[in-house]
């Protein structure tokens, strides 16, 4: 097991899109309410007195998404400025950052992930929940913001549904030819939406790669991320090509990370709900941070055997009682 070092940040649960592999379409959700959101002093509190000291120097903020969070902007200037911060990134679906991409940057972010699932505008706005609403010309004006402010490479996430946006696989790749993009090509998980988690749920990995590598050739890239994507690249592209199997590669042995939900709850492992721990509800308790630090490390210790142990009972029964959006991905 890798030493865990990797902190992903949940800065609110709500998002503007609706997308079906995050929110299925019928489902209800209870957004939390504002008063029991983590608050910025909270959360920096966390991250200096907590999660530092126990050796945690990488940090992504998710949602729902993150740009909805007024104070963002201040958090990421404030994790930025930390001399034990090794690296800062942000997950965002792009909508507002034509607005924001600036601000941002200049308070020390430069790393972004963007979630984009298609090329093709009608398509996008299904995967997205907003039929009738075209929001796909905005979230690429964003894309094209941020990579001429300066953020550069710029990662973009896939998911690729089958029957849905499979047969852009080959398009997705193309980008990285002439730009120095990072597509990453996410295998479905069904997380809070078993009613989906059928045969054909996912398309593998591997079955990717063989379509690019008859399409172009594959070769393994030296560029190594901080997660679990297994690099390549199409041949003299100045892209990278990743492939996050968590479905059909099992890679809980390589998880450097944990997660911290926006209303306080650290969470082990994605695939699994064993073992959280309220932190949110210990803070406003008057738990001292060397004793949350204490509790961090006990489940920090038993980290591995929570990845492993029910990861196949959960996809099986439907364990998991939060959607994607909830968690933060």
């Amino acid at each position: 097991m890798n030493q865990v070092d990797y902190l992903r940040i949940s800065l609110i649960d709500r998002c503007n899109y609706r997308c079906q592999y995050c929110m299925p379409e019928g489902t209800e959700l209870d957004y939390i309410l504002q008063k029991e959101l983590l608050t910025k002093t909270e959360l920096l509190n966390l991250i200096t007195k907590v999660f530092i000291p126990l050796g945690f120097t990488k940090f992504r903020l998710t949602g729902g998404e993150p740009l909805l969070r007024p104070d963002v902007v201040e958090i990421v200037k404030e994790i930025a400025a930390y001399p034990q911060t090794e690296d800062l990134a942000l997950t965002t679906n792009a909508y507002f950052l034509e607005e924001k991409a600036q601000a941002l940057y200049t308070a020390g972010l430069r790393r972004i992930n963007i979630s984009l699932d298609s090329l093709d505008p009608t398509i996008f706005n299904t995967i997205i929940g907003n039929r009738g609403q075209d929001r796909w010309a905005k979230t690429w004006r964003g894309i094209q913001t941020a990579h001429q402010i300066g953020f550069d490479p710029l990662k973009l996430n896939v998911v690729v549904i089958p029957g849905v946006n499979e047969h852009e696989i080959e398009d997705l790749a193309a980008l990285t030819i002439d730009k120095q993009w990072h597509i990453r090509y996410i295998e479905f998980m069904p997380i809070g939406n078993s009613e989906l988690f059928q045969a054909r749920a996912w398309v593998p990995s591997e079955e990717i790669r063989e379509r690019i590598r008859k399409r172009w050739g594959l070769l393994e890239s030296e560029v190594k991320g901080n997660g679990p994507a297994d690099i390549f690249k199409i041949p003299g592209a100045k892209g990278t090509l990743g492939f996050i199997s968590q479905m059909s590669e099992c890679f809980c042995d390589r998880c450097n990370r944990v997660r911290l939900s926006a209303d306080g709850w650290l969470r082990p492992c994605l695939l699994n709900e064993t073992g959280q721990i309220d932190l949110k509800t210990a803070l406003r308790s008057g738990v001292s941070f060397p004793q949350l630090q204490q509790q961090v490390r006990e489940l920090l210790n038993i980290k591995a055997e929570i990845n492993f142990k029910l990861r196949d009972k959960g996809t099986q029964t439907g364990l998991y009682t939060r959607t994607m959006s909830q968690i933060g991905g």
